[in-house]
């Protein structure tokens, strides 16, 4: 196989389905584009010796049996979404890496002893109905009809129709978990800038950070901008202004592995002579110890309350998600960080500050992912880019890993 080739074949392939007009790419959970592309990877799958099918939901596996263990199986994949004008590598660079990598295998040493297996998630990202993870929660059969029921696109358009106008339907919610599965490998570019600043080709996964996310809103009172004394003000966006500072302070003080972000704020009513009223704004912290995110987001929500009680303004804190930091599987850790030796490839270990699917998979099947270089750490843009060397190198240390896996006794 020359992989370099091959590969690079693979993604322009793929990348061309739900290509945008305005670059990058749009491909939405049970979209016609999403469907295409779930196609084409089962050909490049069934093309690398594999059997395929699809689950209820629309999960895609491709597997080949093991000759000695094959009630053992090893595991790679990501998934196919996109977000909305997104890059070319988030999520499929490790559906297509899992597939050529295990083709790979199969070409340079025949089969396996124990089961290897890729799949094709139908659905990380979030990005067309309410909802996240809906592939990886059904694979661990952790999704709910009742989640997504009564959900829409902005469309107005129901996600049971759309469901099933592909051709597809929700699980049996009565089949067991899957007992054959060893160890789940997953990889992906690192959305982030910390390998090509040191100049690594490789990062090992060690953990997912925890997530915490707030909606807060201030209410205060709007009034003239010119006739209101400073001292009679009930300014909302001074109150956010006041919380937003000694919060991010805090977390440099803090230090990593530990991040603060205020993303969106929302000022009424938003007028350059009026004092507002009310602002509404997010908050956004992760951390990969779960004690110390706890900490830092309960001294947050008092600095609320407190900064609230100073300037006579009302305060409603809405924590919507609380994620808890995923630690990956020390075993298949090694495993990878092994390869990366074994491959002569720089790398380091570290955690990832993004979610991921193997962050839902991880408190259920050994699990570890590894990263390769994000060129300026961007990433869901059309600007996403990682030089193809370092995606090859990639996807040779995947597939040294899923060998010392599969192939040894």
């Amino acid at each position: 196989m020359e992989l370099k080739k091959v590969l690079k074949e693979n993604i322009d392939a793929l990348s061309y389905i739900g290509s945008d007009p305005t670059g990058g790419m749009t491909r939405l959970l049970y979209s016609d584009p999403w469907l295409n592309a779930q196609k084409y990877v089962q050909k490049q799958m069934e093309d690398e010796g594999l059997t395929t099918n699809f689950d209820e939901v629309g999960n895609l596996f491709g597997r080949v049996e093991g000759t000695k263990y094959p009630e053992e199986t090893i595991m790679s994949g990501s998934h196919i979404d996109t977000v909305t004008n997104g890059g070319t590598l988030d999520g499929q660079y490790g559906v297509i890496s899992s597939y050529l990598a295990i083709g790979y295998l199969l070409e340079t040493y025949g089969n396996p002893l124990r089961s290897l297996e890729t799949v094709s998630l139908a659905e990380e990202e979030g990005s067309r109905f309410p909802t996240a993870f809906w592939g990886s929660k059904n694979f661990i059969n952790l999704a709910k009809r009742s989640d997504v029921e009564d959900i829409t696109d902005p469309t107005g358009t129901n996600f049971v129709d759309e469901m099933r106008r592909q051709g597809f339907d929700f699980r049996d919610e009565t089949t067991p978990l899957r007992e054959d599965i060893r160890s789940f490998v997953e990889i992906h570019i690192e959305q982030g800038s910390i390998l090509e600043k040191e100049n690594l080709q490789v990062g090992v996964v060690n953990s997912i950070v925890g997530q915490r996310r707030y909606t807060v809103t201030l209410k205060g009172e709007a009034n003239h901008a010119g006739t209101t004394p400073m001292n009679y003000r009930k300014d909302a966006v001074y109150g956010f202004a006041k919380i937003s500072s000694k919060t991010i302070d805090r977390a440099y003080e803090e230090g990593d592995p530990l991040v603060a972000t205020f993303g969106k704020v929302d000022p009424k009513p938003n007028t350059v002579n009026v004092v507002p009223g009310e602002v509404s704004f997010t908050f956004d912290c992760r951390h990969t110890d779960g004690k110390k995110l706890q900490n830092f987001t309960t001294e947050f929500e008092k600095l609320v309350k407190k900064v609230a009680d100073e300037l006579g303004l009302e305060a409603e804190i809405n924590l919507w998600m609380d994620e808890k930091p995923i630690p990956m599987d020390e075993k298949v850790v090694g495993k990878i960080k092994n390869a990366a030796e074994s491959q002569k490839v720089n790398y380091k270990i570290m955690h990832s500050g993004a979610g991921h699917d193997s962050q839902v998979i991880a408190p259920y099947y050994p699990t570890a992912m590894l990263f390769v270089p994000s060129i300026n750490g961007i990433s869901h843009s059309p600007e996403e880019r990682t030089d193809l060397d370092d995606l090859v190198v990639g996807v040779q240390v995947l597939a040294s890993t899923l060998y010392e896996l599969a192939y040894k006794d």
